[in-house]
């Protein structure tokens, strides 16, 4: 009973401050784009949403706030076959909140959190119910995003290893119906080399100890032949975006999704070295544990106070979250001044289009530099008195 009180206290002060941080962000130009552009599931989800709930930012963020809630859940409950001890769970679903790139998937409009949705979905039905179920899973999964590609590709591999003809025939066909469906984009750019940049960004997004001792077990596991699905789920799509990487920049969010799959393994791995050690040989993996703390307790108040970043850095355009601030205080701005439209830049057009501002060439809209000015001309947006966005809006009318 204690261990569900526990959990519940966790996922509890987790929603709540997720639900804080989207007050403090604006619409990004990605989100614009995604719920404004081409039909995809997560657009539908989105337009439901703000559809029940109103157009406003707490009803944008819900839908992946709910796929966080429940990939929580999920985690938890398929950590019991790898972890017995209730509290060696509770770590690592603490770990599994803490992480940077679970933290962006539970606020950030994108597949990312869909994805981890669904692949800890499956992996919670194909251990606990009936095959048939599993196939289901993966047959819906297969219309609903084209990340799930690499989970295809991934069992057809397991699939080979467990010598299970069914099951590997099944993917191959859910490989190609979701080619058929959406195509493949790993990524983009020029042909060259990006294969640091990957790995910086893996890093960031698992911090770096993390990444670097997940990739350790799935290798050691390997050596060792105690692999298993989540081995397959994880070890797959790494592979895939590292080589991919050798000659293109790929998109992150569709690959770092499957190694978090490998927490459990990687957890596991951890309790069963720390336990047969004696306490004068545990030091390692205690410097591993409290550096990887550290790391996550940073990141997230990092995550959490980012606004308070505009006080102490020289170039508030260079702050790690700009892009998702600014529209909604602009937008408001401009209402304060009867501005119900503007002429902006692409990105910011979309973006204001969120909070009612609409697009028309009667009002430009133009950003300016940072310079100490009080003019009423301009519309300056600030952060505790320091000015964060300056712009102009010149009527066309008038000139």
């Amino acid at each position: 009973m204690i261990h569900r009180i526990i959990l519940l206290t966790i996922i509890s002060i987790d929603v709540l401050i997720l639900l804080f941080l989207t007050s403090t962000l604006s619409i990004s130009n990605h989100e614009a784009t995604l719920l404004y552009g081409d039909l995809s599931f997560i657009q539908l989800i989105e337009k439901s949403s703000l559809f029940i709930f109103g157009q406003n930012d707490l009803a944008l963020r819900i839908p992946m706030i709910l796929f966080h809630f429940l990939s929580v859940i999920l985690l938890y409950k398929i950590s019991k076959q790898y972890l017995a001890n209730y509290r060696n769970r509770i770590w690592l679903t603490l770990v599994f909140i803490l992480l940077p790139g679970v933290i962006s998937s539970a606020l950030l409009v994108d597949s990312a959190g869909f994805l981890i949705f669904g692949l800890l979905l499956f992996i919670y039905v194909y251990d606990k119910l009936e095959i048939k179920y599993s196939y289901f899973i993966l047959f819906i999964l297969s219309i609903l995003d084209s990340s799930f590609i690499y989970l295809f590709l991934s069992l057809i591999f397991y699939s080979l290893y467990k010598k299970d003809k069914d099951f590997l025939l099944f993917n191959i066909f859910l490989f190609f119906v979701s080619l058929f469906i959406y195509g493949v984009d790993a990524g983009g750019g020029s042909p060259k080399g990006h294969l640091l940049d990957s790995i910086g960004l893996y890093s960031a997004i698992f911090t770096p100890v993390i990444f670097v001792y997940i990739f350790y077990v799935l290798y050691k596991r390997f050596l060792s032949k105690d692999i298993n699905i989540l081995w397959f789920m994880a070890s797959i799509p790494l592979i895939l975006s590292l080589l991919l990487s050798f000659r293109q920049r790929i998109f992150i969010e569709d690959f770092a999704p499957y190694l978090i799959i490998a927490l459990p393994l990687a957890a596991q791995s951890f309790y069963a070295s720390y336990r047969v050690r004696l306490k004068i040989f545990r030091g390692k993996y205690k410097i591993i544990f409290v550096l990887s703390a550290i790391f996550l307790l940073f990141n997230f108040f990092i995550v959490l106070f980012n606004r308070e970043l505009y006080l102490i850095i020289d170039r508030p355009d260079k702050h790690f979250a700009r892009k998702m601030h600014i529209a909604k205080e602009l937008a408001y701005e401009l209402k304060t001044r009867d501005i119900l439209c503007v002429k902006a830049d692409d990105k910011m057009t979309k973006r204001l289009k969120f909070y009612g501002i609409s697009s028309c060439e009667k009002n430009v809209l133009l950003e300016q530099e940072l310079i100490q000015n009080n003019d009423k001309k301009f519309v300056t947006i600030s952060y505790k008195y320091r000015p964060i966005y300056k712009a102009t809006v010149t009527n066309i009318n008038n000139e």
